[in-house]
């Protein structure tokens, strides 16, 4: 099983200082999260997608080449690459090169984005969304595994015998996640072709997960890819410890009610009760992860953690990450007990590659 970190690259002012980092800062201190994810053993390092304020990283795969080129382990994805704004030959082409930066330790999670003013930015219509997403990632699974492609769709110009370059890496795509909080349609759309399936779970009650995680599970069996039970399933959490618990609330309370997406509704108490945001002791942490096998309806393959938001100062989310690296110490022998054989591992290009040649 794979732990990590991820993250949306927001620019938000610290409401205990009143203090905000500059976007110079920001780029900085996510390339030293990544890094120090790797030292304290993590074993994926994810940031998002965004083109509007305020957040910084309109360009990931960047951001991932330049840690790509200080780390030697960690894999290297994303917690949104825009599926629908973005032209799929530029996915296929960025993140193919991206690929062989990173010696195949690369991954990526398409999502749909939820920005309304973002789209017409790019020529597209927010009410097209799912057609956008659905479209768009047929094309781009072809320019990954056709060297040249004839194509003709409803939201781009054709192509003619079209090879998208590089190449990926030794013929073998990035391993594709698909992330949604609440699509039932991208869930089906993973579910379809045997891709993992991203669970953001950090806003919505543990129901909610279940349905969704179990209807990908479904349909990835209907689609012969295997059984339900070895669908590929990954979650998110936001994680804030200190080693006293009733630290941990009173340091992370003023960051949630000053929140654009907690602020203003349930209290911390109840929020943490119902959703996936973990505040508490390392120990209170370990027990609420080991619950998430009920949220996804048995084993999974990919937790990720957000760690840095909320104008969270630099210094706390080092700290963060430090104590998580001795947290997922823990988190692994635990997973790993009771989990079935038959229950897959989170695909890699070494697996990927693997499965390939073990083919007749």
């Amino acid at each position: 099983m794979q732990f990590g970190i991820f993250g949306v690259g927001d620019v938000s002012v610290d409401p205990t200082t009143g203090r905000q980092d500059s976007e110079y800062d920001r780029i900085k201190a996510v390339l030293e999260y990544a890094e120090l994810a790797e030292q304290v053993g993590l074993d994926v390092f994810a940031i998002g997608e965004h083109h509007n304020p305020p957040f910084m990283p309109s360009s990931p795969t960047t951001l991932l080449g330049h840690v790509a080129a200080r780390t030697n382990r960690i894999v290297l994805s994303t917690s949104t690459t825009l599926i629908t704004t973005n032209d799929p030959v530029k996915i296929a082409e960025d993140y193919a090169m991206l690929q062989h930066v990173a010696d195949g330790r690369v991954d990526l999670m398409m999502g749909r984005g939820n920005t309304g003013p973002v789209y017409p930015w790019f020529g597209k219509d927010i009410r097209d969304g799912i057609a956008l997403a659905v479209e768009n990632y047929a094309l781009l699974r072809r320019l990954w595994r056709e060297d040249a492609v004839d194509w003709e769709g409803r939201f781009r110009t054709p192509l003619q015998s079209f090879t998208s370059t590089p190449r990926p890496l030794e013929g073998i795509p990035p391993f594709v996640w698909h992330g949604s909080i609440r699509s039932p349609e991208i869930a089906e759309q993973a579910a379809y072709y045997g891709d993992g399936f991203f669970q953001n779970n950090v806003l919505w009650p543990k129901e909610h997960v279940q349905r969704m995680v179990g209807l990908y599970r479904r349909r990835y069996e209907h689609y012969g890819h295997g059984p339900a039970d070895q669908a590929i399933v990954g979650l998110g959490a936001q994680l804030f410890m200190r080693t006293n618990s009733q630290d941990a609330l009173r340091e992370f309370r003023p960051y949630f009610d000053n929140s654009p997406a907690w602020g203003n509704g349930p209290s911390l108490e109840e929020t943490a009760a119902r959703t996936a945001l973990l505040v508490g002791s390392p120990q209170q942490v370990i027990e609420r992860t080991l619950e998430f096998r009920e949220h996804a309806d048995g084993d999974y393959q990919r937790q990720l953690f957000a760690v840095d938001a909320l104008g969270l100062p630099r210094s706390t989310v080092l700290e963060q990450i430090d104590m998580l690296g001795e947290v997922v110490q823990v988190l692994r022998k635990e997973f790993e007990v009771g989990r079935p054989a038959r229950v897959p591992e989170a695909p890699t290009h070494a697996s990927l590659k693997a499965a390939r040649e073990a083919r007749p």
